[in-house]
């Protein structure tokens, strides 16, 4: 492989982006030799965990057709749902965070200003929950994963790696996309959920928290099945894990946190600068 021209820090592999100064821990293999086509990222891990938006599944999805449906009926929702306890603790939830008593009407105003900033409140980013399970009950719309996400996503699974979601949406948003896609319902490829409740995404010592409940989860998952404590996941490191995204600032906080990190940039220009290996689809990562 060449360095790509007036950059003294990266590698390209055909459609690989990779730092010289990780090279030595991501070994690349050929993609012919996989069956790719074209050169791949091959990582030695146990587990994966992947953001949603721009990774697994397309930021149009979410943008134009999820946060403008949440939008349309969130305050319908809340005037028809507000008595029930699950939405009350989350308009509960809102006040806290909003450091006011708010009547409903004021939570939706809230609520309402929050989707206008992109903030991402973990009672909004519940709410949203509670109302796209709406739509895809109804049939208004199915979740959107990328082709070579699925294919991934089953081969690794069928390889009896972990995988896991980690993303700004709630669990229970997370959990709706997979279970109502084009595919059918991807919910039994994933081993956990992680949301906001983790921490914030840009943060390292949320993927810190992230790991330990992995290795947790595998310990005793270990455990269960073979009545052996906690054996299976002897020395289970966070770079073990493999943390995907469309986001530098995330991968840089999982990278901060131990893990090993794959930019997916799909259609957009790979960042020479970056301190992480970039692929544009997940058929060119190799585990």
């Amino acid at each position: 492989p060449a360095s790509e021209p007036g950059s003294r820090t990266n590698w390209v592999f055909d459609r690989v982006w990779m730092p010289d100064r990780v090279r030595q821990k991501v070994s690349p293999r050929s993609g012919r030799e996989a069956g790719l086509g074209h050169d791949a990222l091959n990582y030695m891990i146990r587990a994966i965990l992947t953001d949603i938006e721009g990774t697994t599944s397309s930021l149009v999805f979410v943008k134009d057709v999820l946060f403008p449906y949440a939008r349309e009926h969130l305050a319908e929702f809340v005037r028809q749902h507000g008595h029930e306890v699950e939405v009350r603790k989350l308009l509960a939830q809102v006040s806290e965070k909003a450091s006011a008593t708010l009547d409903d009407e004021q939570a939706i105003e809230q609520l309402q200003q929050w989707m206008a900033e992109d903030r991402k409140v973990t009672p909004l980013k519940a709410l949203q929950g509670l109302i796209w399970e709406a739509g895809y009950r109804n049939g208004d719309y199915t979740g959107h994963i990328y082709d070579d996400a699925v294919a991934s996503l089953q081969q690794w699974h069928q390889q009896g790696l972990r995988l896991y979601v980690y993303s700004s949406g709630s669990v229970y948003a997370q959990k709706l996309l997979f279970g109502h896609t084009g595919y059918g319902d991807l919910t039994a490829l994933f081993s956990g959920y992680f949301d906001t409740t983790s921490g914030a995404k840009q943060e390292a010592d949320s993927y810190r928290k992230i790991a330990q409940e992995i290795a947790e989860e595998i310990a005793q998952s270990f455990c269960d099945d073979s009545g052996n404590a906690g054996s299976g996941s002897a020395g289970l490191r966070p770079d073990d894990i493999l943390f995907l995204s469309d986001i530098k600032a995330e991968l840089d906080a999982a990278r901060e946190a131990g893990m090993k990190t794959c930019w997916l940039v799909r259609g957009n220009e790979p960042d020479t600068q970056a301190a992480h290996p970039q692929v544009r689809s997940f058929n060119r990562i190799v585990v």
